[in-house]
C-alpha cells in the first residue's frame, strides 16, 4: 500500500514531515478539515498533483489520495467536497502598499481591471450618484487609460464635467498623469498655478490634464480628500479590501505596513485574512542623513513578529534618489551612488535583507556595481538581497546578479499600461520590458509582485494571465516574451515565500506548511490562456480557517 506523508505537529507549533505506515496512521489525531475529490496543485518541487489534503490546526497535515485523506477524518472533522475543482496555494504578492490603500478602499472609485472606457465612465457616474452632490470622486491608481480597449484617450475636464457635473473629480493614473474636472480645478486652485506640466489649450485654459507626479501630489493635498477617516469607516473599508483580496486569491504580501498596530490587533482577534511581511528602515529617512541612518541600523530588529505580521526586510530605498534618477535619465552624481554603497554596506554588515527600488537599466547597473564591491568584502548570498520593479534589467545584469546570489522581484506596470509607460520615458525597446523569458531562463530566483496601488492593479490572476499570454488589461498583446503557466505560478507562490525566509511555511501545499489555500473557479492549468485573468477564488483558507466562501458569504469560524 502506498504510504502517505504526514506532518506531526509538535506542541510548540513546529512541523516535521515524516512517513508512517498504516498501523501508525490509525493512531494519529484526526484532521480538523479535509478537502477531497479535487485537483490539488501543490506547487512543490516536483509540481505534484494530488486529490485531497488534510488540515490540523493552522497547518497542512497530509496530502494524498481521496482514500488516504478520508481515513484521517474523525467525528468533528469538517469535510469539504471539492467536486473536481482545483486547489492551489494562496497567492503571495512580494511587494505592495495594501495597508495604506485599505483606509480608502470603499471611499474611492476603483477602476482596477476595467477593460473599456464605457465601463469606466459608468462606474464614475454611478459612484458620483451614490456619494452625492459635492462629494469628491477620486481614484488613487491601479489603472490607466491604456487599458481601455475601446478608447484610450486621456480624460479632459470637459468630458469629466459631463460625466459628473455636480462633483469634483480627481483621477490619478499611476504616477504618470492626473485628470481633473472644472469643479476640482476650481477647488484646488489649479487654474492659477504656473507649472508647465499643467496642460492648457490655445487660449491658456487648463485642460484638466497634469503630467507630473509632484504637481499632482500638490493638487491632491489641496483637494484634501485624503483626510483622516473615522475609525468605523477605516475599519469597514479595510475589511472590505481584505475580503476582495480573499476573493482574488491573495493570502500574503510584502511591503509597507502603515497601520501595523491596528492590523496586529485584527490578527490577535482572528479577523486578519492576509499575512503581512513588512518593510522596515532605520530612523533618519531614506538616506537623507547617511551617517544618522547608519548609526541607527543596529537598533533594528527583524523576524521578531509571528506568522501574521513580521518585519522582513529593508526597503524601498537606501538613498532617496529622485525620480529622474530612478525612472527617466541616468543623471545622478557619483556622490549619490557612493552614499548608496555606504548604506548598503552597513545594512549588509547587520545581516539585513533588502528589497530595493530598481527600475531602468542604468539604475540596475549603478546599484549592481555597488553590490559587487560589497560582495568582495562579505557574502550577500545568505541575505537574499532583491532588486524590485526591474522593468529594464538586461540579460548580462541578470547573470551578474545570479553569480552574487541576488534575486529579482518583477512588478509589471505593463499589465495596465502595456508598453506605453516605457515609451513615455524614452525607452525604445518597450515591448521587450520586462523580458520575462530572459528572467526565467537566466536561472535566477524571481517572483511576482504588483507595487499596487498607484502604479499597478492588484489581482494576481490578471498578472498571471499577462505573464502567460503577454496581454494587458483590455486584451492588447504588448509583452513579447511570455512564460509557461507553471513558471508564472511558482513566481507568485513558492519563490515569494523564499524571499521572506518562509519557504518552510508558505508557497506550496505540503505537510507542515501553513494551510493557506484557494479553491479556484476554473482550473488554472487547463483553462484557455486568455481566461486565466478571470479566475477567482471560490474559497480562501488562511491558516486552516475559511475566510471566504462564495457559497456561504458569512466567514467561517470553524
Amino acid at each position: 500500500m502506498k504510504r502517505i506523508v504526514f506532518a506531526l505537529l509538535a506542541l510548540a507549533g513546529a512541523a516535521a514531515a515524516v512517513s508512517f505506515g498504516p498501523a501508525v496512521q490509525a493512531q494519529q489525531p484526526s484532521a480538523d478539515m479535509i478537502l477531497t475529490n479535487g485537483k490539488i496543485i501543490t506547487v512543490d518541487d516536483k509540481f505534484t498533483i494530488a486529490q485531497a489534503v488534510a488540515v490540523r490546526g493552522s497547518r497542512i497535515l497530509a496530502v494524498g489520495t481521496n482514500a488516504e485523506i478520508t481515513r484521517l477524518a474523525g467525528p468533528s472533522t469538517r469535510r469539504i467536497d471539492l467536486r473536481g475543482r482545483s486547489l492551489m496555494p494562496g497567492l503571495i504578492d512580494n511587494h505592495a502598499h495594501y495597508q495604506e490603500e485599505g483606509a480608502y478602499w470603499t471611499e474611492e472609485t476603483r477602476l482596477d481591471g476595467v477593460e473599456t472606457r464605457k465601463q469606466a465612465i459608468e462606474i464614475i457616474r454611478a459612484h458620483a450618484k451614490r456619494k452625492g452632490q459635492g462629494a469628491w470622486i477620486y481614484t488613487l491608481g491601479g489603472w490607466s487609460p491604456d487599458q481601455f480597449s475601446d478608447d484610450d484617450r486621456l480624460f479632459t475636464r470637459d468630458e469629466l464635467d459631463k460625466i459628473a457635473p455636480d462633483n469634483p473629480v480627481f483621477l490619478q493614473f499611476t504616477r504618470e498623469q492626473y485628470y481633473l474636472n472644472s469643479r476640482a480645478i476650481q477647488l484646488t486652485g489649479m487654474e492659477q498655478m504656473k507649472d508647465p506640466e499643467i496642460k492648457r489649450d490655445a487660449s491658456g485654459r487648463a485642460t484638466g490634464i497634469v503630467d507630473s507626479d509632484a504637481v499632482g501630489g500638490r493638487l491632491r493635498n489641496a483637494a484634501g480628500f485624503l483626510k483622516a477617516l473615522p475609525k468605523d469607516i477605516f475599519e469597514s473599508s479595510s475589511m472590505t479590501m481584505l475580503r476582495d483580496f480573499a476573493m482574488a486569491g491573495l493570502t500574503a504580501s510584502g511591503g509597507s505596513c502603515n497601520f501595523r498596530d491596528i492590523y496586529r490587533q485584527w490578527a490577535d482577534q482572528g479577523r486578519l485574512s492576509m499575512r503581512f511581511f513588512c518593510l522596515q528602515t532605520a530612523p533618519g529617512g531614506q538616506g537623507q542623513n547617511v551617517d544618522q541612518v547608519i548609526a541607527n541600523i543596529p537598533k533594528l530588529r527583524y523576524f521578531d513578529g509571528d506568522e501574521w505580521m513580521d518585519n522582513a526586510n529593508w526597503g524601498e530605498r537606501l538613498v532617496n534618489t529622485p525620480d529622474t534618477v530612478n525612472d527617466t535619465k541616468p543623471t545622478a552624481p557619483p556622490e549619490l551612488w557612493q552614499n548608496w554603497g555606504r548604506m548598503a554596506r552597513a545594512v549588509a554588515r547587520a545581516g539585513i535583507q533588502v528589497f530595493i527600488h530598481t527600475t531602468m537599466e542604468w539604475t540596475v547597473e549603478e546599484q549592481l556595481k555597488q553590490v559587487e564591491q560589497i560582495a568582495k568584502e562579505m557574502p550577500v548570498r545568505p541575505l537574499r538581497w532583491t532588486f524590485m520593479h526591474m522593468e529594464g534589467v538586461t540579460a548580462p545584469q541578470l547573470e551578474r546578479m545570479r553569480n552574487l546570489g541576488m534575486y529579482v522581484a518583477v512588478h509589471p506596470r505593463g499589465v495596465i499600461s502595456g508598453a506605453a509607460w516605457q515609451r513615455r520615458h524614452g525607452v525604445e525597446k518597450a515591448g521587450a520590458m520586462p523580458n520575462l523569458k530572459a528572467i526565467q531562463d537566466s536561472g535566477i530566483k524571481w517572483g511576482f509582485g504588483t507595487d499596487a496601488f498607484e502604479v499597478n492593479q492588484y489581482r494576481p490572476f490578471q498578472t498571471l494571465g499577462w505573464a502567460v499570454t503577454g496581454k494587458m488589461v483590455g486584451g492588447k498583446r504588448t509583452m513579447l516574451h511570455p512564460i509557461s503557466r507553471e513558471d508564472a505560478l511558482i513566481a507568485h507562490t513558492r519563490s515569494n515565500a523564499y524571499f521572506f525566509f518562509r519557504e518552510n511555511d508558505l508557497g506550496s501545499i505540503q505537510p507542515g506548511r501553513l494551510a493557506d489555500m484557494i479553491v479556484l473557479s476554473r482550473d488554472y492549468l487547463t483553462v484557455p490562456a486568455d481566461q486565466i485573468k478571470d479566475i477567482k477564488s471560490e474559497m480562501t483558507i488562511v491558516g486552516g480557517k475559511v475566510f471566504y466562501d462564495a457559497a456561504a458569504p458569512t466567514p467561517s469560524t470553524r
